[in-house]
This record gives C-alpha cells, sequence and structure tokens, in this order.
C-alpha cells in the first residue's frame, strides 16, 4: 500500500506536534517495554495487547510528511529545515506537489478559508480542533469537500485513549441501559504567558473565543459521542479571572438531548494550576462510567506535555466495580512507554489515511466535527440572549 503524503498548513505549536506524530507514527513500546507498558496484566495477555496494537499500526498506510505552507514565509522555512520537508510557496502548490491530506493547523478564524483552498487544491482535508467557529462555515467546508470529492475529517485525538474506548464499548454494549446524564467538568489554568505566546489568543477577532473554542472541543466531542444528539441548551459564560483577554475563560451549560436525557457542563481556565477534565455518563440501569481525559496542569501543545495518563475513574456497571484499579495500572504503564502526545494524534492519523486508501470514512469527519461547533455557537448564543436555545441551529 503506498504511503499517504501528509502537508501541514501552519507553521505553530500544534503544527510541530503533528509533523512529529507523522513522522513518528505513534511508535509502539519495545519487547523490553512490554512489562512496563501492559501494567498488572499477565504475560499472555500483555502480548495480546501489543499484538493488538502492532496490527492497528500496520493495517494503515504508511505515513509521510511532505512539507508545509505557512502564512510567514520564514516560520516556514525554519520548520522545513527542522523537520527535514518541503515549504510550499502557497497551498495550490502543495496539492500541484501530490500532497494527498492536508492538516489544517492554522489559528481557528482561518480554517474554513485554508480548508477550501486545500479542497481546491484536490486534497483532503483533517483539520484542527475546533473545525470552525460557526456552523456556516462547518457548513460550507462540508460542501467543499462533497464537491471536490474529497475527505474531510477534524483532529479528535482523545476518542483514541483507552480509557475512552473502554466508556464507549460499554454504551455500545448496553452494559449502561439508555443514557440518561451526562457531564463535563473541565477545571484548568491559562497565565498570561500562555495568552502571550502567540498573538491571536485571547482575542474574539484572532481566537474567536476562549475556553470554548480552545481547551473544551475535545471534552463536548466525547459527550455528544456517548450521549447523542442535543435538543436545547442554556448557558452562561464569563471571564471570570483573565482581566489581560477579551474572551471568556469560564462557561457553565444545562443540556437537553434528543432523547430526553440530561447534560451538564461546567468548563473553566480559572484554577492553579489546572485539576483535571472528566466526562461522565449515566445509564437508566443505574450504572455509570467516565474517564479523567486531562490531570494536574493541562497539556499545552509545544509547550508541556501531559501531567497525567487519562484513566477511567468512574465504574459502578455490575460486576465491573473492581476494574478501575487495574485499568489505571495498565494505562499508566501503557502512557510511560510512549510519547503520548505523539501516539494518539498518530493513530487518528492512520484512520484518516485508511479511509483515503480504501475510500472509505474516517472516524470523525466534517459531521462530527460540526456537532461540537454547533454546541459551542448554542452556548455562545444562550450567554449573550439569556434564554435556552433550540439546536438544531
Amino acid at each position: 500500500m503506498d504511503a499517504i503524503r501528509f502537508g501541514i498548513i501552519g507553521s505553530g505549536k500544534v503544527a510541530r506536534l503533528h509533523a512529529r506524530a507523522i513522522r513518528s507514527r505513534g511508535l509502539l513500546p519495545t519487547a523490553l517495554d512490554q512489562k512496563t507498558a501492559t501494567g498488572t496484566r499477565t504475560e499472555a495477555e500483555g502480548a495480546a495487547v501489543l499484538d493488538s496494537l502492532a496490527a492497528d499500526r500496520e493495517e494503515a498506510p504508511a505515513l509521510r510528511l511532505a512539507g508545509l505552507w505557512a502564512r510567514d514565509p520564514s516560520k516556514a522555512g525554519a520548520f522545513a529545515k527542522d523537520y527535514g520537508c518541503a515549504s510550499f510557496g502557497s497551498i495550490a502548490e502543495m496539492g500541484k506537489a501530490g500532497v494527498d491530506a492536508a492538516i489544517v493547523a492554522s489559528p481557528h478564524p482561518l480554517h474554513r478559508e485554508h480548508a477550501s483552498a486545500a479542497f481546491a487544491a484536490g486534497m483532503h482535508v483533517l483539520v484542527e480542533k475546533p473545525m470552525a467557529l460557526s456552523v456556516a462555515d462547518c457548513d460550507a467546508m462540508i460542501d467543499a469537500a462533497r464537491r471536490a470529492g474529497r475527505l474531510l475529517g477534524v483532529i479528535s485525538q482523545r476518542r483514541w485513549f483507552p480509557a475512552v474506548r473502554r466508556v464507549r464499548e460499554a454504551i455500545d454494549s448496553g452494559k449502561l441501559g439508555d443514557t440518561i446524564l451526562g457531564q463535563v467538568v473541565m477545571l484548568g489554568w491559562r497565565d498570561e504567558a500562555y495568552y502571550k505566546s502567540d498573538p491571536w489568543r485571547g482575542s474574539w477577532s484572532a481566537e474567536g473565543g476562549g475556553v470554548l473554542v480552545n481547551q473544551a472541543p475535545h471534552q463536548l466531542d466525547l459527550l455528544q459521542w456517548f450521549m447523542g444528539p442535543i435538543a436545547e441548551v442554556q448557558a452562561y459564560w464569563s471571564n471570570l479571572n483573565h482581566p489581560y483577554i477579551e474572551v471568556e475563560d469560564t462557561a457553565v451549560a444545562s443540556i437537553l438531548f434528543g432523547n430526553g436525557a440530561l447534560g451538564s457542563i461546567l468548563v473553566s481556565n480559572s484554577q492553579k494550576p489546572g485539576i483535571y477534565a472528566k466526562v461522565h455518563v449515566h445509564g437508566r440501569a443505574g450504572a455509570s462510567a467516565g474517564v479523567q481525559t486531562d490531570g494536574g496542569a493541562m497539556f499545552i501543545a509545544g509547550m508541556s506535555g501531559i501531567a497525567e495518563p487519562p484513566v477511567n475513574d468512574l465504574w459502578t456497571i455490575p460486576g465491573e466495580e473492581g476494574q478501575l484499579t487495574r485499568w489505571k495500572a495498565e494505562d499508566e504503564g501503557f502512557f510511560r512507554s510512549i510519547e503520548a502526545t505523539e501516539r494518539f494524534h498518530a493513530l487518528q492519523f492512520a484512520d484518516f489515511a485508511a479511509a483515503i486508501a480504501t475510500k472509505g470514512s474516517p472516524a470523525v469527519d466534517g459531521l462530527e466535527g460540526r456537532k461540537t461547533v454547533e454546541l459551542i455557537e448554542a452556548i455562545y448564543r444562550s450567554g449573550r440572549e439569556r434564554k435556552p436555545v433550540r439546536l438544531p441551529l
């Protein structure tokens, strides 16, 4: 199977993370790391896990970093030198050079423009979260992909966390019964140095929002992946303790899902040094399952690593209550054996590459990415208008 050639649009911190993930392809632990990588598993179970990971690595086509385009030619040149790839003069030139897929890693307000240019150049597009800043922009991107006959995907690498997969599998297998209550709590911290690290951070015009559009999309994506479509949102948002930025640092929302289930969202960048991000679901059968996707000081692409591995922190499914200790040891061991900031991006890149090679669909397509943007837009609208907002917008 031919390698899928990726090009990156943008040269910032997250673009460099993507470059490393493409080049590493999420390397698996070696045989010497097996004991650490498998935690408390038996030797046979550990071998099976590594075999499974190896299969997931080998079934997809190889990934190649072809090059990048960025608005600042000097930054693009430095990036290309660092990663041994080409620096293209335009997005169109990237397509003419035979790049298969463009990763849009530019600031949020530019996602629609850059994705549309990539489709026009004949490339598939994988765009960083959030997909865009409005449902209208998402719809334009989805339409551009359809007209070009190309795939559109949205970065949601936390869906590949083992602890997240366990929750999804519990829902799919019916162990929770119908999901009737969902919760997102994300208590993080961003200081003034963070907002000064890039000129676009912290303003409505250049970033498009605050904690909702930058830090919370992953957890909002998981909430909807677990719970299903949203029917109504009542929300409030504010800037509580960041006077040096324009945008919100905190938001709360009550959710009515289409199936009658209820939900709550609390996301904030106002808790030093950053505590945790959790997504919990509760079923009609009385059982609950949850994942702490982030713990400790929150991960900042290009500025910090993952402080604590994602783990299942809630599990009351009858007969499985005692699994948490085992799973935590397994997941902590596995995360010590990999470069986590690259591994799960690489898995999503591999999924996208496989979809291109097989003419299939990526796990997280444009319609999935649009759901998160629609929820964020509804939260902003509800907070401004001080009334519930019905979905679809």
